[in-house]
């Protein structure tokens, strides 16, 4: 579904964020992406999805090269970053359509869909107001909705849970769970351990740029906790 095969980019071209990466993410997966601030997640994220220009390596989303066929490819991604990334003069519907438009969804899909999500993630007497009302968790749940309506195969998430409450966060690893059992993939970053361990199926740690190890959960945590394997490779590798 996503692979990475010999990814680089640096800022400055001098120094390398990210160097030499190599990372398959394949349907049914549900990936964990962790490491330390500044360690290279979100640039091999926002890379994927096709928004950040990189220097070296191939990205392919499903064999579709993200450079070569960018528009393939986005079709069968969502991404959503860190920090909301909206149109605050939009009601929360008027988003939803607007990225359902892009896609192509059908009226009658996108108002089911929209209905369903809204309802598991108790957003949806807010529908209509305007998103510069919304609070950080509202704009996440809205970002979650927006990123289904189109029927991804793919979900790139740069730490999904933060400003979800503990309901909503919940919902969202069962729809996590829901969507890649459908046969989709899923591959985001965070930073609860915890949750990655309890979650996800495979997990890669990457320090300073690199992959410092990765594979099955349970190979790489051993007889140990996630967070004990994490902390001892960051501190000495």
């Amino acid at each position: 579904m996503l692979t990475i095969s010999g990814f680089a980019k640096s800022y400055d071209g001098k120094r390398f964020a990210v160097k030499d990466l190599d990372l398959k993410v394949e349907a049914g997966d549900l990936y964990a992406f962790i490491g330390m601030n500044g360690a290279g997640k979100t640039t091999t994220l926002r890379a994927a999805a096709g928004i950040l220009p990189f220097e070296r390596g191939k990205i392919e989303i499903a064999g579709r090269d993200i450079r070569e066929q960018p528009i393939e490819a986005k079709r069968l991604l969502a991404y959503v970053p860190d920090q909301p990334l909206l149109y605050d003069n939009l009601t929360g519907l008027q988003y939803v359509n607007f990225i359902a438009d892009v896609f192509g969804v059908s009226g009658k899909e996108r108002r089911q869909k929209t209905l369903q999500y809204a309802e598991m993630l108790t957003i949806k007497n807010a529908l209509n107001d305007p998103i510069n009302s919304y609070s950080h968790g509202m704009k996440r749940k809205l970002e979650i909705i927006a990123s289904l309506i189109h029927s991804p195969r793919l979900l790139l998430l740069d730490e999904p849970f933060v400003g979800l409450d503990p309901k909503a966060s919940f919902t969202f690893k069962q729809l996590m769970r829901d969507f890649c059992a459908a046969g989709g993939a899923i591959f985001f970053s965070t930073h609860v351990l915890e949750v990655a361990e309890k979650l996800c199926n495979k997990v890669s740690i990457i320090k300073d740029g690199r992959l410092i190890k990765s594979g099955a959960m349970d190979e790489v945590r051993g007889d140990n906790s996630l967070e004990e394997v994490f902390l001892e490779l960051t501190d000495h590798v």
